[in-house]
């Protein structure tokens, strides 16, 4: 599967609702070790979360790593320079499939980002390594791709229309491992593991809110796929809201998209 061309404006879109699971993974993190500490954002999109670790830490170094030219003009913009409490936040670009640390990092954090990198359980080791005793590597990652949102996507991708086109570019099954699969691996490694599932009902406005949503995640490696092709784009899209639109009913406050999460957060010895 390519890289999606991602677009900041969908995806901060729902900037609230997607930000709520990061605040769930970093009050779980314990503190840090390096004074001040030195921190990793893995996909850190358009800079807006990474900007919540300041928050946090004040006085930490942050660097946030993305290779979507797009979202990294949109944070080096928003959020780069120095921070209030004597900290930094800068932005570099950055393949997660390839990334590999060049020094010690207090915390190496990612949110929402690790599905979209084939084979990130080998990257584990490599990671943690750069970890320093003490700190932690945490991450969050959507953790359904079996329900209807990505499942439709995928059937519809399969259909002999669009099977050309689109049957391998989606996300499949294995973009995500089961919880137990990550805190084996974690605490192998020499890791205190803390894994955990959250479901979240977010009620979302608007006409069409759940085709919104996915328009700035998981629908990219289609719009990608068929940018060349307005026509076919357009009427894919059509179909799959229709989908969704029967999967995903509208109520008098909403509509509601169930959204489970899975989380990690791996502590080292000090």
């Amino acid at each position: 599967m390519n890289s999606p061309t991602w677009d900041p404006a969908q995806y901060l879109r729902h900037a609230g609702h997607r930000a709520r699971p990061f605040a769930d993974l970093l009050a779980r993190i314990p503190g840090l070790p390096g004074d001040p500490p030195r921190i990793a954002d893995l996909g850190c999109g358009p800079g807006n979360v990474t900007a919540v670790l300041a928050e946090r830490w004040p006085t930490a170094h942050i660097t946030g790593y993305d290779n979507s030219r797009a979202m990294l003009d949109k944070a080096l913009v928003e959020y780069a320079g120095p921070t209030p409490g004597g900290g930094s936040l800068d932005f570099a670009d950055a393949d997660l499939r390839t990334w590999a640390p060049t020094g010690t990092y207090d915390l190496i954090v990612s949110n929402a980002a690790l599905h979209w990198v084939p084979g990130h359980l080998q990257a584990l080791p490599v990671w943690l390594d750069a970890v320093a005793p003490g700190g932690s590597f945490a991450f969050q990652v959507p953790d359904n791709i079996d329900a209807p949102l990505h499942a439709l996507m995928r059937e519809l991708a399969a259909t002999p229309r669009w099977r050309a086109r689109l049957a391998d570019v989606l996300r499949h099954e294995d973009s995500v491992h089961a919880p137990g699969v990550y805190l084996d691996r974690l605490a192998r490694l020499g890791c205190a593991a803390d894994v955990w599932q959250t479901t979240y009902f977010h009620v979302l406005q608007g006409e069409d809110p759940v085709l919104d949503w996915v328009k700035g995640t998981g629908l990219r490696p289609a719009l990608t796929a068929l940018a060349d092709d307005l026509e076919a784009r357009d009427a894919f899209v059509t179909e799959y809201r229709d989908l969704l639109r029967e999967a995903y009913p509208s109520a008098p406050y909403g509509t509601v998209l169930p959204f489970r999460r899975l989380f990690a957060v791996a502590t080292k010895e000090k």
